[in-house]
């Protein structure tokens, strides 16, 4: 259990300081980090595979066609989520970014919803509509619609939906759609390196030490968090997901700068009540009370 938790906020937390490190990567254009990061991640998954001797469960699973549907599926909108990341924290909208991972468990329950007809307790329908006046106000109110937050939002609840409809351990199902993103990814770099475009090479080392570190830095976390699942409860992790984006959001305002003016601070509100709603439902819900109802 505390292998687990340690696990579970040590993925967290790098998660909550990535835009430190993609940042750092602010000069490099988002489609080329993402091309690297492809590369890269399929480099580190690959090792990790043939440590573990594991590429026979990769292939057994990628011959079930409808697996390989999923998965490419899977690919791209896991491709769209890092591509949006990457363009958020280089265009100084790391609050938006931080917003989209606070929604995302509220996508992820309504998505539960609407595909799979799961009943939504009376905590969590609150929880939904307040973060849906929240996006409403930032868009009518500020006049902004927070598509940053919404693209990250939606492809990553789409993301977990088809998770739950690939029964394939997570190291092998992140093979699958890195393997899946590998051949675009090659077509895309060689096209911008024959061009003259390309970003690695002896001319920028830090540059090329950044990228390459880019398949760890994406892997590592992920390999924490799966272990953390294997530890401890759901529940618990569904509290610890928190922490990522408060992380994020502490980065964007006191160390980027940000701006944060009254109108979309009210916006944020809304929001991060909905969040608060939803987590203490979600912790009522595993101690068998009553959405309302304090333990004494």
């Amino acid at each position: 259990m505390q292998r687990g938790l340690v696990y579970a906020i040590c993925a967290y937390t790098i998660w909550g300081l990535s835009p430190v490190f993609w940042k750092s990567l602010s000069s490099v254009p988002a489609a080329d980090v993402l091309g690297h990061r492809a590369l890269w991640i399929f480099v580190f998954v690959m090792v990790v595979h043939l440590a573990r001797r594991s590429w026979r469960d990769v292939i057994a699973a990628a011959s079930s066609p409808r697996i390989l549907v999923l998965e490419i599926v899977a690919a791209a909108l896991l491709g769209t989520n890092w591509l949006t990341w990457v363009w958020a924290m280089n265009t100084d909208r790391v609050l938006e970014g931080s917003l989209g991972y606070f929604i995302n468990p509220l996508v992820s329950v309504f998505l539960g919803v609407v595909f799979l007809g799961e009943s939504l307790r009376r905590g969590q329908w609150v929880a939904i509509s307040l973060a849906t006046i929240g996006v409403v106000w930032l868009t009518v109110g500020v006049g902004s619609l927070p598509w940053v937050s919404l693209v990250l939002g939606f492809t990553f609840g789409f993301y977990g939906l088809l998770k739950k409809k690939i029964d394939s351990p997570p190291l092998v199902s992140l093979a699958i759609e890195v393997s899946v993103m590998i051949i675009p990814a090659l077509v895309f770099l060689s096209l911008r390196t024959s061009d003259g475009a390309g970003v690695v090479g002896p001319s920028s080392p830090g540059t090329t030490a950044l990228l390459v570190a880019s398949g760890a830095f994406t892997g590592v976390p992920l390999l924490l968090f799966a272990g953390a699942a294997r530890r401890i409860p759901l529940s618990l992790i569904g509290m610890l997901q928190y922490l990522a984006p408060t992380l994020n959001f502490v980065l964007g305002v006191f160390v980027y700068g940000e701006f944060l003016d009254g109108g979309r601070l009210v916006g944020f509100a809304f929001i991060w009540t909905a969040v608060a709603v939803f987590a203490t439902d979600g912790w009522r819900s595993t101690h068998n009370l009553p959405f309302g109802e304090l333990r004494s």
